[in-house]
C-alpha cells in the first residue's frame, strides 16, 4: 500500500482533518440524533474538540471588532430558521437564541430552562438569582419591595445625592478623569450606603477590593485549589459576607433604638405573604448578589452616558432644557423622585444609553429537559445563550440601531426586542434602581458641568464588556 505523497494525504490526513473539524458535531449531536430518531437539532456547527467555535467567537469580538457579525455569519450560512443555532462555546454544547420570539420562549419557560451560575457559593445559595420555584417567588417579592418600588426609590433618591454632588465636584477639580473608574467608585459607594449604611473609606475600600475578587471568579474555572482565581473569589465572598454579618449582629443588639432606613433594615423587617421574614442567611445572600449584579453594570451605563452625550451635543442640549428649570426651582436642594418621574426626555435618554451599552451581550440558561421549539429540539443539559445584544443592534428590531437616538423611544419597541434587563420572571429585580441612579447623575451633570472626550476616536473593545479602550477619558469643568 502506497502511504507516501498524495496517497498518505488521501488515506490519513484528510479523513483525520475531517474528523477533527466535525468532532463536536459527532460527539454531541450524533448520539442525540440516534437516540431520538426523527428529532432534529437546530442548524449550525459545533467546531473543533475542546475549542468549539471559540476561535470564530474571538475573531469577531476581539480581532475584527464586529461582534454582531458572529450571528450575521450564521444567518448567512444557515438561514434565519426559527432563530436557533447549535454551537460549542466556553467549553459546552450550546444553543444560540437570537430572535425576539425565541428569546421570549426561553426566558419565560422557567419550567424548562434554569438559571445556573458557575457556583451558587459565589452568588449565595439562598439569593434571588439562585433559588427557583416558590422560593424564588417569595424572595423576589421581598427584594423588589425593598429596592425597586416607589417608596424605596424615594429613599434612594435622597440618600445617594450627597455623594453624587461631591463626586462630580471632585471630578471637575481634577479636570481630567477616566469616566469608568470614577463611575465605579461613585456607584459602589452609593450602593454600600443604601444597602448597609457603610460610608467610611476604610470599609468601602475593603469591600470594593473584595467584590473585585468575587467578580473575577465568575469568569474563572470553578477550581477550588489555593492559588486559583475561583478559590480567591470564594475567599473574598466569605470575607465580604462576614462584614455584612457583623453589621447585622450589631443591629440586632441595638434593636429598634437605631434606625438605618436602608436595604438591610428593610430585608430584615419585611414579611412575605406567608407572614415569614427572610432568614439572616437570605438577607446577606441577597445583598451580596445585588451588589455583584448591579454596581458594575450601572457604572458602565454612566460611562456610556458621558460618552454619548459628548458625541451628541443636541441630545445634551435637550437634557439641559429639561433639567435647568427644575434646578432653578430647587434652589440648591436635591431633586426628588417625583421630579425625576416627570423628566420624560431624560427617561428616553436613559433607555437609549442602556440599549446602546449592551452591557450583558447574552444571558444563559440551561435546559432542564429536552425542549421542543417549532420543530427543533434543545437537548437536556445543554447551555442556551439568549443573544440579547443582537436584538438591540439588529436593524430589523431598531431602525439605524447604531445611531444614538433617544427619540426612537417616542414609540414602544417591537415586542421582545428590548431585553437589556433580561426577561420573564427573572427580569432584573433592580432595573428601576439602576435607571434611577443614572437619571440622578445625569441631572447633576447636565445642570452643573460641561465635558469633552479626550480620545473621541478611541478603539472599541467588546470583551468582557463593551467599552472604549480608554474607558472614556474626559476633560470636565464646572459651569
Amino acid at each position: 500500500m502506497d502511504m507516501t505523497g498524495a496517497g498518505f494525504w488521501v488515506a490519513v490526513v484528510v479523513p483525520l482533518a475531517a474528523l477533527l473539524w466535525w468532532w463536536n458535531d459527532y460527539w454531541y449531536a450524533l448520539p442525540f440524533l440516534l437516540r431520538r430518531g426523527s428529532s432534529k437539532l437546530p442548524p449550525g456547527y459545533m467546531g473543533l474538540p475542546f475549542l468549539g467555535e471559540m476561535v470564530a467567537f474571538l475573531w469577531y469580538f476581539k480581532v475584527l471588532g464586529r461582534p454582531d457579525d458572529f450571528i450575521n455569519a450564521k444567518r448567512s450560512k444557515y438561514g434565519d430558521g426559527v432563530g436557533l443555532y447549535r454551537t460549542h462555546l466556553l467549553g459546552e454544547p450550546m444553543i444560540i437564541v437570537c430572535t425576539p420570539s425565541a428569546n421570549k420562549f426561553v426566558l419565560q419557560s422557567v419550567s424548562s430552562f434554569a438559571l445556573k451560575w458557575v457556583s451558587d457559593e459565589l452568588v449565595g445559595k439562598t439569593s434571588l438569582v439562585a433559588v427557583e420555584g416558590d422560593s424564588h417567588t417569595r424572595v423576589r417579592g421581598l427584594v423588589v419591595r425593598a429596592i425597586n418600588q416607589p417608596n424605596a426609590l424615594r429613599k434612594i433618591t435622597l440618600m445617594v445625592q450627597p455623594r453624587v454632588v461631591a463626586s462630580l465636584r471632585s471630578w471637575s477639580q481634577r479636570g481630567r478623569i477616566t469616566a469608568y473608574n470614577e463611575a465605579k467608585k461613585l456607584i459602589f459607594a452609593n450602593t454600600a450606603k443604601y444597602f448597609a449604611s457603610f460610608e467610611t473609606d476604610r470599609v468601602l475600600d475593603t469591600l470594593d477590593d473584595l467584590f473585585k475578587g468575587v467578580l473575577i471568579g465568575f469568569r474563572a474555572h470553578p477550581l477550588k485549589f489555593p492559588g486559583t482565581a475561583f478559590h480567591h473569589a470564594l475567599k473574598c465572598r466569605r470575607k465580604a459576607e462576614a462584614i455584612f454579618r457583623e453589621e447585622m449582629e450589631t443591629r440586632k443588639k441595638c434593636g429598634a433604638s437605631v434606625t438605618k432606613n436602608d436595604l438591610m433594615e428593610s430585608l430584615m423587617q419585611m414579611e412575605g405573604e406567608d407572614g415569614k421574614r427572610l432568614s439572616d442567611v437570605e438577607v446577606i445572600d441577597n445583598i451580596v448578589s445585588l451588589v455583584v449584579a448591579g454596581y458594575i453594570s450601572t457604572s458602565f451605563s454612566v460611562m456610556w452616558a458621558l460618552y454619548y452625550l459628548a458625541k451628541y451635543p443636541d441630545v445634551l442640549l435637550k437634557l439641559r432644557e429639561e433639567h435647568m428649570p427644575i434646578s432653578k426651582k430647587l434652589k440648591g436642594d436635591f431633586i426628588t423622585y417625583e421630579e425625576i418621574a416627570s423628566c420624560k426626555y431624560t427617561a428616553k435618554v436613559v433607555e437609549e444609553v442602556i440599549r446602546m451599552a449592551n452591557i450583558a451581550a447574552f444571558v444563559f440558561r440551561t435546559a432542564k429537559k429536552d425542549v421542543n421549539y417549532r420543530g427543533y429540539k434543545i437537548p437536556k443539559g445543554w447551555k442556551v445563550a439568549c443573544w440579547v445584544r443582537y436584538l438591540h443592534t439588529n436593524p430589523e428590531c431598531f431602525e439605524d440601531p447604531m445611531c444614538f437616538n433617544p427619540d426612537r423611544w417616542n414609540e414602544a419597541p417591537k415586542a421582545g426586542s428590548y431585553l437589556v434587563f433580561g426577561g420573564g420572571p427573572r427580569i432584573c429585580a433592580g432595573n428601576m434602581y439602576a435607571r434611577l441612579q443614572l437619571t440622578i447623575i445625569l441631572h447633576h451633570l447636565v445642570v452643573g458641568y460641561r465635558w469633552e472626550l479626550v480620545n473621541p476616536n478611541a478603539k472599541m473593545v467588546y470583551l468582557p464588556h463593551p467599552k472604549p479602550a480608554d474607558e472614556v477619558e474626559i476633560e470636565i469643568t464646572q459651569i
